[in-house]
């Protein structure tokens, strides 16, 4: 190839790179002029929409508004009697003043009349001043089939024109009058304490007028910045004009309102294109780069925005529905249609045992539970149902039904669902559910009321003993009023003392048949109920804020009792809520420096559960009572959750093996294997070990032959008075007290047990 061969090859590489160039910029050049006219189409759009909406909006308020200044001269005791009095005669003046000269100073109305039960004008208002009734006959041909439809209406008891705001019947239409557009309004004049009979359907009507045209629209182009706007009996809407009609009552238009809109995008447009000319190469790509990240910030917006709208309804960690979309697809689903009050059901749902899950294999497990729990429960659910989380381990339901046994299949279902293991780092985790439930309309069609009952449900099928559903009964109100009053007893009891008692029931060594120590238990003996059980008063005293007070009675009673008995210690239960005072310990001490009893002689039994609690403050004065001296026992040991591997970690003196494994032994329960680990594991960490609700000879055998340290039970000895526990324990320097199972004791057994 020659030279001047390469150098046109050359040249036609520039030609077509500018080429290439001039294109793109063009392309450029009349994309970016096509999205700024596009945009000017746009916004205009828009900004002709919104005059639109908001034209439509005044002029209909203006219907509206026209109604309701009626109603304060139409609705009125006085009005009725005035009418009936002065309408016959030539005494107008109240007529006048109040149904003509007031509706136009007060409220702008062109014109006013009233039409008697025939149909005959009575009174005429019009261009500022009162006029002979036969004015009326200016807008009757209009006005005469509007009052025929609307005595028709009130003779057949049909609430015509009545809406939010508006209480009394009427008619109230777009007409043309005398060629001019106008709102008339037809209003019967009634009785406003219903003291005044009148025959429906012919009472005197007022009727008011107001023109649209004139004044009215000069108001709406001065108040919204309408320009232009004028009425027309055709649609002059093009491109330059906006119309809005003026739709009648029967669907017809009657005309429209026409104006000028203002375009802001076309002005913007007119008055940049100069400076854009000139400058529209060096702006092109900064136009281009703004574009983008605008689109990618309101990108990023709605995605926020949509995140936000989310967890405002939904709960974050299950994605359900939330307690505020709850309440509101509630207040929705009770409203009645049609008359019929709505079929619901309320159950409100709570986790049985997932407070151990959290403690011992932490929050994330813990959430693990509630998603799972939250999905099994949704596949349960008929269609139409809503499933929400309002916290915690709680769930509500809201759910249509036709019979309660649809309601009763779901609570069924849902409890053996839940009740199936989950499986949690490998292992099998158990929870249970307890459900209330509350129906409408048997139990109430109001919200506040039925969640209350639902609430009420769901404490009933827990003291049932969880793991079940209740469905509201009257019986539960009164038990929430029972609670109440034992709350209250308890409260005058702890005032006084006088029905409070405390008793002991010994411990015996394994070994030797020895009373080793005893356990004080407290009892109520109310003056009308006669004994009532821990089981039942303890919890009312924990969630009424008793226990405090309560426990404090039981240890001094014990500390200054067994002060003086030649015994290796006493045992006194305290509650996990006692636990989490943070003066608690300081407490225990002080108790024990006023009784005089040796720290190492007091032993405080604590529940699985007030030990797994998991707070500081707990662990702390469980720490400083060991630190001091004092023993700590744990409870009712096997019934909680995964205590075994815990252990590592005590910080426990003493181990009760609770009574439902030693009810087991003999039984091919399995629990005679259970029983011995637990006494083996106890004496390898090094821990003492207590066998509660020991009832028969079999069972004594079983535990001493194992190595339990210490039995307790009725097969020995009950719970007895502070004096019988002085006695049993008062020839100790002599002849030590046997077990009454083992020696010949049937003294004391009798005595307890009658």
């Amino acid at each position: 190839m020659t030279f001047h061969g390469l150098r046109r090859s050359a040249d036609f590489s520039i030609l077509k790179v500018i080429a290439t160039a001039v294109f793109g910029m063009a392309a450029l050049a009349v994309i970016t002029l096509s999205f700024l006219v596009w945009s000017t189409w746009k916004i205009d759009a828009v900004s002709t929409a919104r005059q639109t909406q908001m034209a439509s909006y005044v002029i209909s308020r203006f219907r509206f508004e026209i109604a309701h200044d009626q109603e304060s001269v139409t609705v009125w005791d006085d009005a009725v009697k005035n009418i009936r009095e002065h309408a016959l005669s030539e005494n107008m003046a109240w007529i006048h003043i109040n149904l003509g000269e007031w509706m136009q100073t007060y409220f702008g109305h062109d014109a006013a009349y009233v039409v008697d039960p025939e149909g005959k004008p009575v009174y005429a208002f019009e261009d500022g001043a009162q006029q002979d009734a036969g004015a009326y006959a200016s807008i009757e041909a209009t006005a005469a089939p509007m009052l025929q439809q609307l005595r028709e209406a009130l003779r057949g008891g049909n609430p015509i024109g009545v809406e939010d705001g508006i209480d009394s019947p009427g008619f109230t239409d777009f007409r043309i009058l005398n060629g001019r557009p106008a709102v008339i309004s037809l209003k019967p004049i009634v009785s406003d304490t219903g003291e005044i009979e009148q025959v429906v359907g012919a009472e005197y009507v007022h009727v008011a007028v107001r023109f649209l045209d004139g004044p009215f629209l000069k108001i709406l182009e001065t108040s919204y910045d309408f320009n232009n706007m004028h009425f027309s009996l055709t649609d002059e809407a093009d491109e330059r004009k906006a119309a809005l009609p003026l739709v009648t009552n029967d669907g017809s238009v009657m005309g429209f309102v026409v104006w000028e809109p203002y375009r802001p995008g076309q002005d913007f447009l007119t008055s940049i294109a100069p400076v854009l000319l000139t400058i529209f190469f060096l702006l092109g790509g900064v136009v281009s780069i703004f574009i983008a990240m605008l689109y990618h910030r309101a990108m990023a917006n709605r995605d926020q925005e949509t995140r936000i709208r989310y967890l405002a309804s939904h709960d974050s960690l299950t994605g359900l529905l939330n307690r505020a979309s709850f309440e509101t697809l509630l207040d929705a689903a009770l409203r009645e249609r049609d008359g019929i009050p709505a079929q619901v059901a309320i159950l409100y749902l709570d986790l049985d045992r997932f407070k151990p899950i959290n403690d011992t294999l932490g929050h994330p497990a813990g959430d693990n539970v509630i998603r799972e729990v939250g999905e099994r429960i949704s596949k349960l659910l008929p269609p139409h149902s809503s499933l929400c989380r309002v916290g915690g381990d709680e769930f509500n339901v809201l759910t249509p039904y036709r019979q309660i046994d649809e309601v009763e299949a779901l609570c069924t279902a849902i409890v053996s669902s839940v009740s199936q293991p989950i499986v949690l780092e490998g292992q099998n985790a158990f929870v249970g559910i307890s459900i209330g439930v509350a129906l409408s309309p048997q139990h109430g069609t109001e919200r506040t009321e039925l969640t209350r009952k639902a609430d009420v449900a769901l404490y009933s099928a827990k003291a049932s003993g969880r793991g079940c559903y209740s469905i509201f009964g009257p019986h539960m109100d009164a038990m929430v009023r029972e609670r109440a009053e034992i709350e209250r007893d308890l409260r005058r009891a702890l005032a006084d003392r006088s029905q409070l008692h405390v008793l002991y029931q010994p411990k015996y060594f394994a070994a030797t048949g020895e009373v080793g120590s005893v356990e004080a238990l407290v009892r109520w003996h109310h003056p009308t109920r006669g004994l009532i059980s821990p089981v039942y008063f303890v919890p009312i005293a924990e969630e009424g804020g008793l226990i405090r007070e309560l426990g404090r009675y039981v240890l001094e009673e014990a500390c200054r009792a067994a002060a003086h008995w030649p015994i290796d210690n006493i045992a006194v239960n305290v509650s996990a809520v006692q636990l989490r005072y943070n003066g608690f310990a300081m407490e225990v001490m002080s108790i024990l420096a006023a009784s005089g009893l040796s720290p190492h002689k007091l032993e405080l039994e604590v529940t699985e559960t007030a030990w797994m609690d998991g707070s500081e403050t707990c662990t702390a004065n469980i720490r400083a009572l060991r630190a001091a001296g004092i023993h700590i026992a744990l409870d009712d040991f096997g019934t909680g959750f995964s205590t075994f591997g815990r252990l590592h970690e005590t910080e426990v003196d003493h181990i009760k093996i609770d009574k439902m494994f030693i009810d087991g032994l003999g039984k091919d329960r399995g629990d005679e294997a259970i029983v011995q680990a637990i006494v083996e594991l106890a004496r390898a960490k090094g821990l003492k070990t207590t066998a509660e609700g020991v009832e028969t000879n079999e069972q004594n055998d079983f535990l001493t032959r194992i190595g339990c340290d210490e039995l307790q039970g009725f097969l020995f000895a009950g719970p007895m008075s502070q004096e019988d526990v002085g006695t049993l324990l008062g020839g100790r320097s002599d002849t030590t007290p046997r077990r009454p199972g083992l020696r010949k004791s049937p003294t004391i057994k009798n005595k307890i047990g009658g």
